[in-house]
């Protein structure tokens, strides 16, 4: 597997997480604080997130596949752009459990 596949999942983890985080704030300063220009920034940070998660999906579907992931993991993995700071803590978990795999094998030395 190459490095690229995990650097592109891990990049739209962030861009998944970051735009939702900001799309719950919105919605709260929209429906609770009743903030005035909170509708039209939801509504532009909840387009760009619905159009960039299809993309994390791709991105993470193609990881796990890669991975050779149960459908379980899978599911877990895709379902982690719609809880806002999931993604996150995915990422992270996915991220360390993969470096193995893309670390450098060190040379063994001989026996004398």
């Amino acid at each position: 597997m190459k490095k690229s596949v995990l650097t592109r999942y891990r990049v739209m983890a962030y861009v998944t997480g970051v735009l939702l985080v900001l799309l719950t704030l919105g919605v709260f300063a929209k429906y609770v604080l009743d903030i005035k220009g909170a509708d039209s920034f939801t509504s532009v940070v909840g387009i760009a997130h619905g159009w960039l998660y299809v993309v994390y999906l791709v991105f993470a579907f193609d990881l796990g596949s890669k991975a050779k992931w149960p459908v379980s993991r899978q599911l877990w993995v895709l379902l982690a752009g719609t809880v806002p700071t999931a993604a996150f803590f995915v990422e992270r978990k996915v991220s360390h459990e993969l470096a193995a795999q893309f670390a450098e094998p060190t040379p063994v030395a001989a026996k004398a």
